[in-house]
């Protein structure tokens, strides 16, 4: 057996293209674009590329893009002062602040303070505990990218099982309420489960998001199943490689995500789909 690609490209195509027909048909009706602010402290290389690839989406799909740049000396004091005009200003429907954020400011106390209605990424405590209680508003990019995908390979989530490793606060919980929202039985592995080996080897679909470089083994993988990796490393050669041991798990599963190309560009295109949908919430 030889897996099926996932291609996440072309999926994120298909969202842009869908968030696109919403914005037309909100301006069409009189309503003016959503506006997304992205807020990028100092200067970090990846940090400015991610940035600039979301200004690129929004341009895609009619989304006004309104860019904020500080240096790395801002405080946090003054990050959450802009962070409160934002949220006062009606023109403006989502904010994302680029993480990772200079030491001197706590990331925790940024999300928190932007409002729910306008936390596009997903990450507030409101919105997670939304999600948690099966009533999502905003979700988080990442996890309703792999929902996406998994939707698009023809997975059916219902007597299904699910594991994910990795148990971070924006994709590895969460994904695992994703999960269990579509209908999924679903587990999340962390440093401390006994044998993610085993839980891996019984699942029909795995999502992978601990950021290490073939984490997961290929020989884990049920055959038939479907891998979700949500890693990008980058080895000293250069190369980009996700956290599952691709070529080996590719031999056994029936559908697989590549890395890049997998999920990575359904985090963008979800983002655009947030943000449309702050706007529609905010004009009803």
């Amino acid at each position: 057996m030889t897996a099926q690609l996932i291609d996440g490209k072309a999926v994120s195509l298909q969202v842009l293209d869908r968030v696109a027909a919403g914005v037309a048909t909100r301006r069409a009706s009189g309503a003016r674009a959503p506006a997304l602010v992205t807020v990028l402290v100092g200067g970090d290389p990846a940090s400015q590329v991610y940035v600039r690839n979301k200004r690129l989406a929004c341009e895609r799909v009619g989304i006004t893009s309104l860019p904020l740049h500080f240096p790395d000396t801002l405080t946090q004091a003054e990050l959450l002062a802009e962070i409160d005009r934002l949220n006062a200003d009606e023109a403006v429907d989502g904010i994302l602040v680029q993480m990772p954020l200079p030491a001197q400011i706590d990331p925790n106390a940024v999300i928190e303070r932007i409002s729910p209605t306008k936390d596009v990424d997903g990450f507030h405590p409101y919105n997670i505990g939304r999600l948690a209680c099966r009533v999502p508003v905003l979700r988080p990019c990442t996890p309703y990218g792999v929902i996406e995908l998994l939707k698009s390979a023809g997975e059916t989530f219902k007597r299904r099982t699910a594991v994910v490793v990795g148990a971070s606060n924006h994709v590895g919980r969460p994904m695992m309420l994703e999960l269990m929202l579509a209908g999924a039985t679903a587990t999340c592995c962390h440093r401390f489960t006994a044998d993610v080996a085993a839980e891996v080897a019984r699942a029909d679909i795995v999502v992978i998001a601990v950021g290490k470089p073939g984490f997961v083994k290929g020989d884990w993988i049920k055959a038939g199943s479907t891998v979700i990796d949500v890693g990008i490393n980058r080895l000293a050669d250069g190369r980009l490689v996700g956290d599952c041991d691709f070529e080996a798990a590719k031999q056994r599963a029936a559908f697989i995500t590549p890395v890049p190309g997998g999920v990575g560009p359904m985090t963008v295109a979800m983002l655009m789909q947030n943000t449309l949908d702050a706007a529609n919430a905010r004009t009803q």
